[in-house]
């Protein structure tokens, strides 16, 4: 067996929580309650689940996992007492949007939704079910955790006291940022591959159409969006046009029959037909397919004669890379901020910083700017766009800030979220020894012989 196969028939066990041996009498019970916290069980199959989901994240536990994962799962099921008591709710959306990310995950190790289906030897809609309850309850927890540690706040003068007597090595290292303007042309795509695609899409309509094939199996064989192809199509949730791009939402809420297919709708990711599969409100769930032009090499290599002329005017002082890029640039996400990138990583789409480490930049710009100097402006290159599509551009190296230990006048941030983080988890450590000392626990003398973190459990 390899060792997707391993990790998979693993998690197949942590799926059925409660089973018996197949051979043997019933008593012959190969799950248990271990550990009871309040009125919660903490099942074996729990812990077995948590162990398998962790180490195919690239997990390690600090001790034995039979004894680290069991007071883990306690600690969490405080929390989620404490949550019931809050009143604490989590958005399904989020929910969802979660659960079908790790069914994603599930289907690319195994190759299909069947195989999934298969090795859990549960249909997709009882895997989602279990899988919601855990997401939910860790989202909860989350939530109850930054509840109790939301009023914390640092003044300078902490930060500086924490930080006097601190080692330098001790101090955090702050790796190397940089900030990057770009100029990207969109190599032209000739009408006869445009005319090829919508072909193909008319094709795929006609045999849908006529019954020879489903749309869901056209799209997992053909639609070049990875994300909804290995469903078939399907999108996921259901969805707001505010979360679709314009022209696809505009034809995508017009759809009323389930068996129909739309027209060929051109967005900034390609082209598309979509079926609807159900109705909610103001909301939409569809399944699409989607076909990319291909671009062709003299196409850009066309591009690429353009910006390397740019570029060296530029150079020459005719006009400033920054004054150029509204003008010049096809990325609508930079040209009118003087060509800035803005890294979005950490942060809600409406806010975000210039400032990127190499490894949160797109892979090709990476690996230009990683051997740049400020101020030096790139030869052109080809990258994808966050749309999956193949662009040429110029990028300009404005600022970089070399990897260094923090320092109170650069870094003040940086040093400040130590030391919250600090206390955040001082306050986190004495809530849960508190509330240790008011809730009901029982552990399975098998499960006793444990350095539990906490000395509380075994009353």
């Amino acid at each position: 067996m390899n060792k997707i196969s391993s990790i998979v028939a693993s998690l197949f066990f942590s799926f059925s929580m409660v089973s018996f041996a197949q051979t043997g009498s019933a008593n012959n019970v190969i799950d248990e309650v271990i550990w009871i916290v309040g009125d919660e069980a903490i099942m074996k199959s729990d812990v077995e689940h948590a162990r398998i989901d962790g180490l195919a994240q690239g997990q390690r536990w600090d001790g034995d996992p039979y004894c680290v994962i069991p007071e883990q799962l306690a600690v969490q099921k405080l929390f989620l007492h404490q949550a019931a008591i809050d009143s604490i709710e989590v958005s399904d959306n989020d929910v969802f949007q979660n659960v079908n990310q790790r069914i994603d995950w599930y289907i690319g190790q195994l190759g299909s939704k069947e195989k999934m289906e298969e090795y859990f030897n549960k249909s997709t809609t009882q895997i989602r079910e279990q899988l919601y309850n855990y997401v939910k309850d860790d989202e909860m927890v989350r939530q109850v955790r930054q509840n109790l540690v939301s009023n914390i706040k640092v003044t300078p003068a902490q930060v500086r006291r924490y930080f006097k007597d601190v080692p330098e090595d001790s101090i955090p290292f702050v790796s190397t940022k940089v900030e990057v303007e770009i100029i990207v042309r969109n190599p032209k795509i000739e009408q006869e591959e445009i005319d090829r695609v919508k072909a193909e899409l008319r094709d795929y309509t006609e045999r849908i159409n006529n019954g020879i094939t489903p749309f869901s199996s056209l799209a997992i064989m053909y639609s070049e969006d990875p994300g909804s192809a290995r469903r078939g199509g399907d999108l996921g949730d259901y969805m707001g046009r505010g979360m679709l791009v314009p022209e696809f939402a505009n034809v995508a809420f017009n759809l009323t029959d389930p068996k129909a297919v739309s027209k060929i709708v051109e967005s900034e990711y390609g082209f598309h037909i979509i079926q609807l599969i159900d109705k909610k409100g103001d909301k939409v769930k569809v399944r699409h397919i989607l076909r990319k032009p291909r671009v062709s090499d003299a196409a850009i290599a066309n591009a690429m004669g353009e910006l390397d002329s740019i570029a060296n005017d530029i150079r020459k002082g005719l006009y400033a890379f920054e004054d150029s890029t509204q003008f010049l640039s096809d990325d609508k996400d930079t040209r009118n901020n003087h060509g800035l990138m803005v890294n979005r990583t950490m942060y809600s789409e409406s806010e975000g910083t210039p400032k990127f480490e190499l490894k949160e930049l797109p892979t090709e710009i990476a690996k230009v700017v990683a051997g740049m100097n400020i101020g030096e402006i790139s030869k052109p290159f080809v990258m994808q766009n966050n749309k999956g599509k193949e662009v040429v551009a110029i990028v300009k190296l404005k600022n970089k800030i070399e990897g260094h230990h923090a320092t109170l006048a650069d870094d003040y941030q940086v040093l400040q979220n130590v030391v919250v983080e600090k206390m955040s988890q001082e306050k986190i450590e004495n809530w849960i020894k508190e509330k240790m000392k008011t809730t009901y626990i029982r552990i399975n003398d098998d499960w006793k012989n444990c350095e539990f973190q906490y000395s509380g459990w075994i009353k």
